[in-house]
């Protein structure tokens, strides 16, 4: 066998590359087109073996899991705990990472960078004294709770990526405003601010996937009336019968908005989580 020339190792590589990552595209989409294909098959259809591949699609297990009880003050629960999740996390997180990028303190990148630590908690080995604090404070089965404990995973990253964006911003500009009568927050506001919109989108995206995405915490402090989807499909799982066709349905909405918005904002995601690491 020959040496390879330079050309024919580049070949090689991409195609090894492409054979990987087609590998990695079957194993994540795989799961989601089952589940697709389940929700939208006939009941009579879901049980057969070995599994039908042609059938006529059906809306039924839509319509069945739309009337169980629970399924829908979930969805309702989760977009609810997601949006005002979103919300403070943007009101804590914004302000946090102007004050670290432009602010010089002692323990200043210490700080900023157990801000960022705190997340790398275990979630398990936090939920018990999170449970114990809530439930002594009255606010167990409560909006507040879990939206402040969602806030925990969520407003670390934030204001990490925050500090970075802020920091891209030459000083120069909010000092020549301070210098022209505006106060430090006028020029956070008019000058700062504006100039980090995509940070904050991606912020809010971020936010929003691991707000929708949690089940830990929920499924342990969340009662009755703050339950949200994640945990309510279970309700399909029974001891007499497992509805799979509901289930599958339900699951469908559950990831539905999180690859839609995965979909259309990969690019910022992708240029947020990576901003901090190309940054000279």
């Amino acid at each position: 066998m020959g040496v390879l020339t330079a050309r024919q190792k580049v070949l090689l590589a991409r195609s090894f590359m492409l054979v990987v990552l087609l590998a990695a595209l079957v194993v994540w989409a795989l799961p989601v087109i089952w589940t697709l294909a389940t929700s939208i098959k006939p009941r009579g259809d879901i049980f057969t073996v070995p599994p039908t591949l042609v059938f006529r699609p059906s809306i039924e297990h839509y319509q069945r899991a739309l009337r169980f009880l629970g399924i829908v003050d979930g969805i309702v629960n989760s977009l609810i705990i997601a949006f005002f999740t979103v919300l403070m996390t943007l009101l804590v997180a914004v302000p946090a990472g102007y004050g670290y990028a432009r602010t010089r303190f002692r323990f200043r990148k210490t700080l900023s960078f157990y801000t960022l630590f705190t997340q790398m908690a275990p979630q398990i080995g936090i939920l018990i004294p999170f449970f114990l604090m809530i439930n002594r404070a009255g606010l167990y089965d409560t909006y507040p709770s879990i939206i402040l404990i969602h806030m925990t995973i969520t407003v670390p990253i934030s204001i990490w990526l925050m500090i970075t964006y802020f920091e891209t911003i030459p000083k120069e500009m909010e000092e020549s405003a301070i210098v022209d009568g505006a106060s430090r927050f006028g020029a956070f506001a008019r000058i700062a601010l504006p100039q980090v919109k995509g940070g904050v989108a991606v912020c809010s995206i971020l936010a929003f996937i691991e707000s929708w995405n949690e089940f830990l915490f929920v499924s342990t402090l969340a009662g009755r009336q703050t339950r949200t989807v994640q945990v309510a499909i279970f309700s399909f799982l029974t001891t007499e019968e497992t509805m799979w066709g509901p289930f599958t349905a339900t699951g469908v909405m559950i990831m539905a908005p999180v690859i839609v918005i995965a979909l259309v904002a990969q690019k910022h995601i992708v240029k947020g989580l990576t901003f901090g690491a190309v940054k000279g």
